[in-house]
């Protein structure tokens, strides 16, 4: 197994300058069931289940995973089988791949990325004028 330097560990690729890891499932490990954090947190290792977060999810090269991920934004480099409802942005850099639907305002997808499923595209106007909210700052229901 490589060993990463902390910066490695830190620096989140393709996520907003000065954002921390929060935490990381490295290669070689595997995880089934659910997942909620908030912050950052990478997988580059293996994982099944459902993941659940407002903030930011960051897919190794490595990652294999199947799961069904609702996420503020997610960053693929690796393999997703599952649908994907993201509330601000999903990037998938090449050698990604993608199985399944894609539910975001923002949609990037890099030359030589595999993806198999459907996108739906909704709200591109109100992501790019607002910031996504947050707990904090959710209006309370009406």
């Amino acid at each position: 197994m490589a060993m990463l330097k902390r910066e490695e560990l830190t620096a989140v690729p393709g996520a907003a300058a000065g954002s921390d890891l929060n935490a990381l499932l490295g290669r070689g490990s595997e995880f089934e069931g659910k997942l909620t954090f908030e912050g950052t947190v990478r997988i580059d290792g293996k994982f099944t289940g459902t993941i659940i977060t407002n903030d930011v999810l960051v897919v190794g090269e490595g990652a294999k995973i199947a799961a069904e991920i609702t996420c503020g934004t997610i960053i693929v480099h690796g393999e997703i089988s599952g649908n994907i409802k993201a509330r601000s942005l999903v990037e998938l850099h090449q050698p990604a791949r993608m199985r399944g639907n894609v539910e975001t305002p923002i949609l990037m997808v890099e030359k030589g990325v595999i993806f198999e499923g459907q996108t739906k595209m909704e709200g591109v106007e109100k992501a790019q004028q607002k910031p996504a909210l947050t707990p904090a700052n959710t209006p309370p229901p009406r």
